[in-house]
């Protein structure tokens, strides 16, 4: 990893936006994306000599949500690595609600809630509209020519994800000493393990060992929990659109590499992929990524295009994670959408 951590300031910013014929520095951008472009398992096998190396790496990937020998899951590994070694994985304190209420205090307009739109027209005028749905619904809502409503309607969407957040009497026991220090923690075992997991749902299965995403902030962040208590969360990739109960599969996984986690249950909650969608409707039977991250969909997301957030009404945009550079808590859809929105429509080029 070190030579990429070492050039990671020259291709962040090409990294993180719509893909550029022209990145800044091309050389840098090459040399990592000559390993970016294999599959998480191609790389693992020839860049990694012992099986935890790979181990770690496969759970990185895995957070592609595509079977681990797909051509780009390197890439998700590679970038979520990458970002562990220069800046960690962070979380913020009180929460993820706690990022939503300062963007709102840095807001200087009006701002609304529980207001439902059902069609474009159910918004007041405006000069500039920024759309954070899907492109199946930005299709459905807004007024857009056939032939580019049809290229959104095949838009492509993924596995979707079982959650649990649980409230615990005390810390999680694990067994490597190492996780009672992370934040995040990845459960499946070595790479055989976690590609197997991670290729049932592509499969229309649910794995019996499934591959569990992990997080516990209270160890760090005290305003989770009351004093001696402790939270976390774990999901697993199922099938769009499961219903299934993976609960005790989940904590199957929990309890093999921490023993005694079962009694320090207090109270669980789960949702499933319907509830999922019923919650928030972009997430699409149960796809929180905002669509799955092909090679293909990753350079034409939502479609192909020179500005991916730009639609053929100059008054329309989108800027969900459906757009570049996907999934995550960036804001960085958001952003480059306004940014376009402001070059084009209100032709503000310092931005």
């Amino acid at each position: 990893m070190r030579p990429f951590v070492e050039t990671w300031p020259e291709v962040e910013r090409d990294l993180l936006r719509p893909l550029s014929p022209l990145p800044r520095h091309p050389l840098s951008m090459v040399r990592l994306g000559r390993h970016a472009v294999r599959s998480a398992r191609g790389l693992a096998r020839a860049r990694f000599r012992t099986d935890r190396a790979r181990a770690l790496f496969a759970g990185a990937a895995a957070h592609s949500m595509l079977p681990l020998e797909t051509a780009g899951t390197a890439a998700v590994g590679l970038v979520l690595m990458l970002l562990g070694h220069r800046v960690g994985w962070p979380l913020p304190r009180g929460g993820s609600s706690e990022i939503a209420r300062a963007l709102g205090e840095r807001f200087t307009g009006e701002m609304r809630t529980g207001w439902r739109v059902e069609r474009h027209e159910d918004l007041p005028p405006a000069r500039a509209v920024l759309y954070d749905v899907t492109p199946r619904q930005l299709a459905r809502l807004a007024p857009l020519p056939a032939g580019y409503a049809r290229r959104l309607g095949k838009f492509r969407h993924g596995p979707g994800v079982f959650k649990i957040d649980y409230a615990l009497s005390g810390p999680i026991p694990w067994t490597a000493p190492e996780c009672r220090r992370a934040g995040t923690v990845h459960l499946g075992g070595g790479f055989d393990e976690i590609a197997a997991a991670e290729r049932t749902p592509w499969e229309g299965r649910h794995a019996e060992r499934p591959f569990v995403l992990l997080a516990q902030q209270s160890l760090f962040d005290p305003t989770r929990a009351p004093d001696g208590r402790h939270t976390c969360w774990a999901y697993c990739h199922v099938p769009s659109g499961s219903a299934v109960d993976m609960t005790a599969a989940i904590e199957s996984q929990i309890e093999r590499f921490a023993p005694g986690f079962r009694d320090l249950v207090l109270a669980r909650a789960t949702i499933n992929c319907a509830q999922l969608e019923a919650y928030n409707p972009n997430y699409v039977g149960g796809d929180i990524t905002g669509g799955v991250n092909t090679l293909l969909q990753v350079f034409a997301r939502p479609v192909a295009g020179l500005c991916p957030y730009a639609t053929p009404d100059h008054s329309i945009y989108l800027c969900s994670s459906s757009t570049p550079p996907g999934g995550g808590v960036h804001g960085l859809c958001g952003h480059h959408a306004a940014r376009a929105a402001l070059r084009r429509v209100f032709g503000v080029r310092d931005v």
